[in-house]
């Protein structure tokens, strides 16, 4: 039999013990009969799950599990791990006497009378929501940061391929439109001519959109009423997409403009409207929809605090998985079969956004279907007069033989720029080299224009044009450029021939460089067009 002292001495210990347990309210502890029936309560576990200790003891503990843990055995399994083991440790989600559910990290250990039976079990339960926000915050961010970066260096890539192949491209088109001109009438050999111009513009729009993802196009942003240009695109979209599709359209009575490039726009809205066909190959319907929403801060698009308009296209297909999902966005990458998708659609719709300060958001779930948002900055445009306009539209005049300086340290392209220019009636004169072209300006007069490329060693096309315009203040000067190569922000107000071109396109630059003294109303005619049309 124990001494009196002995008893007293234990008594104290147990107080302790209980003083301790008390004492803690950061953390659930409790115990459990052999069967998992609560037979203790601390503070700390009536401020972490809501029940008091009237409440609860005397209750099974597996009611702070979900009913998908319970249904799955798992507060059974939980005691059956620690006896046999003498641990058990895990996180998972838990349920509060009001219902909400919290993450928590759960320790539940054996007690063993001296025999080694099991007598009961000592449960710990700590709150980790918090922690776990925190941390799936802080990898969300870096895998941000790291998709972000993947994007860049992607797009630094794609833009260097895009300068090298519109070069190429130039060397092609020039020479075959040329070609055309002077060929026999032999129709067959008209049609396979064709047949290769067609296959030289199809590698010219896939470079535009290898420059879009890259954001590296010359965008001509404006003021665009967005149910209009859908109106406007209602026969093309319904050809496009067949007659298995039908297309609903969406939009509010009254609506701001948005800020973006209209044809850019235009090509965007018609990818994601063909995806959408081809996410329902049994056919299906199209929502085409738009509103206007204020932007806040720390918002989850992470765009700057404004008014924006969200367009979006709407499916009810096959939708895509969590994978498939990540990687929609990444130039080149295609779900469909081969010769039926290049895998810049969605990437350049993506960089159209983002070069106009915006953002472009995918939804979708595999049996669900996907929702495509464009989000563009809300624009307040202001229409010039008709009169003005429609004058401005009728400066143009036939133009006059020029002497013309093409600069372009490609040989080919070089080439087929002065033979451009010499069969649509100009003198041609060919430099090489920034240098050369500075040259035969000091030492040859009549030099009406001059066009350069810009990538070049040694000086740019954009140095050269200073250099030229430095001495030469009235000469007028044209930008070649694919536009990879073009800082963004560069060359305002430098009149631009975007690689690679066509004959047509170059008597037009010409014209408007050297006949159109309205060039910087151009945007204007656009908006007068639109206003016009609507």
């Amino acid at each position: 039999m124990e001494s009196p002292d002995r008893y007293s001495a234990s008594l104290t210990e147990d107080g302790r013990y209980r003083l301790l347990v008390e004492a803690v309210i950061d953390y659930a502890i409790y115990m459990l009969d052999p069967n998992g029936t609560i037979t203790s309560w601390n503070p700390g576990a009536q401020r972490l799950k809501g029940y008091t200790t009237d409440e609860i003891i005397g209750q099974h503990f597996s009611r702070f599990y979900s009913a998908e843990d319970r249904k799955d055995g798992l507060p059974a399994r939980a005691l059956e791990t620690a006896r046999r083991e003498g641990k058990f440790e895990s996180e998972g989600w838990h349920i509060r006497k009001d219902g909400t559910r919290f993450w928590a990290y759960v320790v539940i250990d054996p007690i063993r009378s001296p025999d080694g039976t099991v007598v009961g079990y000592a449960k710990i339960t700590r709150d980790l929501t918090e922690r776990r926000n925190s941390q799936l915050l802080l990898d969300q961010t870096r895998e941000a940061l790291t998709h972000s970066q993947k994007m860049e260096a992607i797009g630094q890539l794609t833009g260097g391929i895009a300068h090298d192949f519109n070069n190429l491209l130039m060397a092609v088109m020039g020479s075959l439109e040329l070609m055309r001109k002077r060929l026999p009438d032999d129709p067959k050999l008209h049609t396979f001519l064709e047949n290769a111009l067609q296959g030289a513009r199809r590698g010219a729009t896939l470079t535009q959109r290898m420059l879009a993802f890259a954001r590296r196009q010359d965008l001509v942003q404006e003021a665009i009423d967005i149910p209009a240009l859908v109106r406007g695109m209602t026969d093309l979209l319904q050809r496009s997409l067949g007659p298995t599709i039908n297309i609903q359209t969406q939009f509010p009575l009254v609506m701001a403009p948005a800020f973006a490039d209209f044809n850019q726009l235009e090509m965007a809205l018609l990818n994601l409207a063909m995806n959408a066909r081809d996410a329902m190959p049994k056919g299906g319907e199209v929502i085409i929809s738009a509103r206007e929403e204020t932007i806040t801060e720390n918002n989850r698009l992470r765009l700057p605090p404004a008014d924006y308009v969200c367009l979006s296209v709407q499916d009810a297909g096959t939708g895509m998985d969590a994978e498939t999902l990540r990687r929609a966005s990444e130039p080149f990458f295609t779900t469909k079969g081969a010769g039926k998708g290049t895998g810049l659609g969605l990437p350049m719709v993506h960089g159209l956004t983002e070069q106009c300060g915006g953002r472009f958001v995918l939804q979708s779930a595999v049996g669900k279907g996907t929702t495509a948002e464009v989000w563009l900055p809300v624009a307040k445009p202001k229409l010039p007069g008709v009169e003005k306009a429609l004058q401005i539209m009728q400066t143009r005049t036939d133009q006059e033989s020029l002497v013309v300086l093409a600069v372009d340290d490609d040989a080919l392209v070089l080439t087929n720029t002065v033979a451009m220019l010499e069969d649509l009636g100009h003198i041609g004169v060919a430099a090489a080299s920034a240098t050369e072209a500075l040259e035969i300006l000091r030492t040859r007069d009549g030099i009406d224009l001059v066009i350069t490329d810009q990538a070049m060693p040694q000086t740019t096309g954009l140095e050269l044009i200073q250099s030229i315009k430095a001495q030469w203040p009235q000469l007028p000067v044209i930008l070649a450029t694919g536009f990879a190569e073009l800082d963004r922000g560069a060359g305002v107000g430098v009149p631009k021939l975007a690689k690679p071109f066509t004959q047509a396109d170059l008597a037009r630059e010409i014209l408007d460089a050297t006949g159109n003294p309205a060039r910087q109303d151009q945007s204007s005619i656009i908006q007068f067009r639109q206003g016009a049309a609507s």
